[in-house]
């Protein structure tokens, strides 16, 4: 028997919010802002290069089904691409679109020498044994062997994915090349190259950018009220790392529900129930059952989305409470609700700057596997510490200067920078 989930290519229906759309608006507002040529702004709103490959498996029944792997490689204008593998139902060629072209300002936002690239299959790994993950990542790696490698595009983790999964890619790739080849991926096991605090990476630099803005506001994280959507690797460890802080975490959630307690939750408990209840926080004691929408609607101090995009949107938007809103996911906050609650006076911390801890210790542990120097977490961490808390007084000293919002100033200085070495590198032929 055999079934296809090979995905159409129309356009989504006028209900959907498009965040590949999303994201050249945000791009084209930078634009206005440096006064980009046209013929540049043209170069930067299209990816250099899409590949979709055709993912014959064998599932365990041994039915054959074929899927569809998408890598969009947007920009290499300042080294090597760099982006996430997600595994998702809602995996599509245009979400992965704009996901690339949004890693190309985070990772020159923080001076860090890649491009931007992101890849998917849109399939929920939960409906899959090991042994099936394992031939669909193993098959999806020999696809894309001509197009990924420690100088050319180096894949990691996202939603889905592990460090498991880039052990998988980095042993087929390094088998299809004849020998080891650690730096074709990061977020791997630090048995074969992984760096120490990479798997927390994430939800530190989602702390560190929080306590910069209310450290900026004349606060601190001790007693303030976080609400977190998503307890996945980021949502886990921001509110692990907030709460030991002094942070009162009254809400998490993951997708299937979440848990509420006035007084605040007890994170390291909450951990240890959601790893024996296979990542479900629902049912966790003295807590209060709560819905997603619910928790992005609740008073608090900081809320902290760290699930999937277009959470916070026109229809919820004035529900929402919190003073500031870090967007620990990618684009959770749609155009028009951002716009809303700037003018409401809520701090908006954007993505690029908020979640861009995991790329920078993936850059971190690429320079190591380069140089199989490795350091340990004390160094990686304070590595991450600076290079996040210079990128957020980049982004706020040129928000005052500018007179214009955190997203507008990180998106003015991560496209500018690509603008200009684009400019200095010229065009060929």
């Amino acid at each position: 028997m055999i079934s296809t989930s090979l995905q159409p290519l129309e356009a989504p229906s006028p209900a959907f919010i498009c965040p590949f759309d999303q994201a050249c608006s945000y791009l084209d507002a930078a634009a206005r802002e440096l006064k980009l040529d046209q013929g540049l702004l043209e170069i930067l709103s299209r990816p250099r290069k899409v590949v979709t490959v055709s993912l014959p498996v064998k599932r365990d029944n041994g039915e054959i089904q074929v899927l569809a792997g998408h890598r969009v490689q947007h920009c290499d204008v300042l080294g090597p691409y760099k982006g996430g593998i997600r595994y998702h139902p809602a995996v599509t060629l245009r979400e992965v679109s704009a996901l690339a072209m949004l890693m190309t300002w985070k990772c020159a936002l923080l001076g860090i020498p890649y491009g931007g690239a992101k890849g998917g299959i849109a399939i929920d790994p939960k409906s899959y044994s090991v042994g099936e993950l394992e031939r669909i990542t193993r098959r999806y790696t020999s696809e894309l062997i001509d197009n990924i490698g420690p100088s050319v595009d180096i894949p990691a983790p996202d939603m889905g994915t592990s460090a498991r999964e880039m052990a998988w890619m980095m042993d087929t790739y390094s088998v299809n090349v004849g020998h080891a080849v650690p730096g074709v991926v990061t977020g791997k096991p630090l048995s074969i190259g992984g760096s120490r605090g990479r798997e927390m990476a994430t939800g530190r630099g989602t702390m560190i950018i929080v306590r910069e803005a209310l450290a900026e506001l004349g606060q601190s994280l001790e007693g303030t009220r976080v609400a977190i959507q998503g307890f996945g690797n980021v949502g886990n460890a921001a509110a692990l790392l907030l709460h030991q802080a002094g942070a009162i975490v009254v809400a998490v959630s993951n997708s299937a529900g979440g848990v509420y307690s006035e007084v605040g939750l007890d994170i390291p408990a909450l951990k240890a129930y959601a790893a024996k209840n296979r990542g479900s926080v629902v049912g966790f004691p003295q807590a209060l059952a709560i819905s997603n929408d619910e928790l992005l609607t609740l008073p608090c101090d900081v809320l902290i989305p760290a699930a999937l995009e277009n959470q916070i949107s026109e229809e919820n938007v004035d529900q929402v409470q919190a003073k500031i809103v870090a967007e620990a996911a990618n684009g959770p906050v749609t155009l028009e609700a951002s716009q809303a609650l700037e003018a409401r006076g809520v701090t908006i911390l954007p993505d690029i700057l908020t979640n861009a801890g995991g790329v920078v210790v993936s850059y971190l542990e690429w320079v190591q596997g380069l140089s199989y120097l490795f350091w340990d977490e004390e160094r990686v961490n304070r590595e991450l510490e600076n290079l996040m808390v210079q990128a957020y007084q980049q982004v706020i000293h040129h928000a005052k200067k500018r007179q214009m919002s955190l997203r507008l100033a990180a998106y003015t200085l991560g496209v500018g920078r690509v603008a200009q070495a684009l400019l200095d590198r010229g065009l060929y032929p």
